[in-house]
């Protein structure tokens, strides 16, 4: 008896000193080792396991999973290899290093299984310390929500205090919610759908009112309510896209008011039809790339701020070549159009080859500062973007400085009287040729600021501004001959209109349009919008 009791005491101490370890290992085969699961759809299991865990620890592996580190090794055991940062291979099964081991044979990751692997590191991501993450992983879960999700996404809205991510995940939880074959369910998705105003939310109202197998979706009040939600977030839509037509709209006109500024002071106050505008456009353009790739090669730690420092370089050099250009050849071709047309036409032409030879035919990379990147959401579906915001104030400082210019300064009201009476001018002492020659410079140098502008939503390349001489043309025409006020109300009015029809009638039907539209105005009232009054009409 006395042995029997022995060899019973001995089986219970190993018992409790295996027992520990046999959870430890009951807790990580079934989840971790499952990665290296033969099959797709153990696989994809596994990783949902995973997910639902929500142990931080857990979204390296899958990471891992993703880059080929996740696999079977020679001895048949689930290993995870090191990454980059270096150290030992992981038995995953018992969470052992296995020393030694530096290749596996991966399982097939396809498509779905790297949706899950995201789906499930968003759910662990939930968790995480910094609200731009969890949003992040709200906002990745929101996309194709399950009900898998539901326990996890339930259990961080409430331990969530962040208002921007609790709304995710409210909407996550109706999401899920209105898949649910239970109308009570159904009926609170649909309410907090109906509450968060969130228009990307309508194909899902839309699929369940569509839906014929599903028995909630027959109940007389989850239908009246989900008609309800959608005509309401129907509405809000068509608020939003006007919304959204207007900003790019104005910032569409800010971008041509820029590019039309220039042209207004040297063919609107001057008379000379500029054909070379475009190409200060393009010579604002690349003065900013050069300041950009400077800014990389001598001031790397500071190239976020290229663009401020690129304001400068951009009117200078269009300033520059203008004044060049002015004393060498638009000087003798005063009061002869077509030969300063022809004779712009070809300088274009010769500044479009030079920057050919100088920086290649292919377009070159100007980057959008960290700064300029991203956007303000300011309701669901309308995000104005701070590259675009940044050309709107721009847009409005460079008005104010030309119109201070040309109102409230001694060479403002010179270029004025030039402008009117050249000869009654040149009596009274105005050097002419000094006021003509600073007028041309200007206008290029405002130019080479617009240049500056499309950098940061478009492409640059050698003929980047043949594409924006005639609506720039058509502005100044619109707006008034000379007119800065008509400039402004012409570039902004086209760049709203533009937009406007674009939804529509698309983009080149559309300019075709308003092009008609401007001749027809033209027809009635030549003088343009806004037209001189007095001598200054004759």
């Amino acid at each position: 008896m006395l042995r029997f009791f022995s060899q019973l005491t001995v089986v219970v101490v190993l018992l409790a000193a295996v027992a520990p370890a046999a959870r430890g290992q009951g807790a990580k085969a079934p989840g971790l080792s499952g990665l290296c699961a033969g099959s797709r759809t153990e696989l994809v299991a596994a990783v949902d396991r995973l997910g639902a865990s929500g142990a931080p620890r857990d979204a390296a592996v899958l990471r891992a999973l993703l880059d080929y580190r996740v696999g079977t090794d020679a001895e048949g055991r689930c290993v995870m290899l090191p990454g980059e940062e270096g150290g030992q291979a992981v038995d995953l099964a018992s969470g052992l290093a296995v020393p030694g081991v530096d290749q596996v044979e991966p399982p097939l990751v396809n498509n779905r299984v790297r949706l899950a692997v995201k789906k499930a590191v968003a759910q662990i991501n939930l968790a995480d310390h910094d609200p731009a993450v969890r949003l992040a992983a709200a906002q990745e879960l929101q996309s194709s929500p399950s009900e898998s999700q539901l326990v996890s996404v339930e259990a961080a809205l409430a331990k969530e205090k962040d208002s921007q991510v609790k709304a995710a995940l409210r909407t996550i939880v109706a999401q899920i919610n209105l898949g649910s074959p239970d109308p009570a369910r159904k009926l609170r998705a649909i309410g907090i759908i109906s509450d968060s105003g969130d228009t990307s939310l309508i194909s899902n109202l839309r699929q369940l009112l569509a839906a014929k197998d599903d028995p909630g979706a027959a109940d007389p009040r989850v239908r009246q309510a989900a008609k309800d939600a959608l005509s309401s977030l129907q509405r809000k839509a068509v608020v939003v896209s006007r919304l959204g037509d207007l900003f790019f709209g104005v910032s569409l006109g800010s971008v041509l008011l820029l590019t039309s500024l220039g042209l207004a002071i040297t063919f609107g106050l001057m008379g000379v039809i500029n054909m070379a505008h475009g190409e200060m456009l393009m010579l604002g353009a690349y003065a900013t790339y050069m300041v950009q790739q400077s800014f990389r090669a001598y001031f790397p730690g500071a190239v976020d701020y290229y663009l401020l420092a690129a304001i400068p370089f951009s009117f200078a050099v269009p300033f520059l070549v203008g004044m060049a250009l002015e004393r060498c050849i638009i000087r003798f071709l005063y009061k002869r159009p077509l030969e300063t047309l022809l004779a712009t036409w070809g300088i274009s032409l010769g500044l479009i080859q030079t920057v050919r030879l100088l920086f290649g035919a292919q377009n070159v990379e100007v980057q959008n500062p960290s700064w300029l990147s991203g956007g303000l959401e300011v309701v669901s579906g309308l995000t104005l973007t701070y590259n675009r915001l940044a050309i709107i104030v721009f847009t409005a400082f460079v008005v104010f400085l030309c119109w201070f210019l040309l109102n409230r300064t001694t060479l403002g009201l010179q270029v004025r009287a030039v402008t009117q009476d050249r000869d009654t001018a040149k009596a009274m002492g105005i050097y002419t040729w000094k006021i003509d020659m600073w007028t041309f410079a200007l206008g290029s140098g405002i130019a080479g600021l617009g240049g500056l502008a499309l950098t940061q939503v478009g492409n640059v390349g050698p003929e980047l501004g043949q594409g924006y001489i005639v609506d720039s043309f058509m502005v100044v025409v619109l707006g008034g001959v000379g007119k800065l006020i008509g400039t402004v109300v012409g570039a902004l009015g086209l760049g709203v209109i533009n937009k406007a029809l674009e939804p529509f009638m698309g983009a080149v039907l559309g300019k075709i349009i308003v092009l008609a539209l401007v001749i027809v105005f033209i027809q009635k009232r030549p003088q343009g919008l806004f037209a001189f009054k007095g001598r200054a009409s004759d």
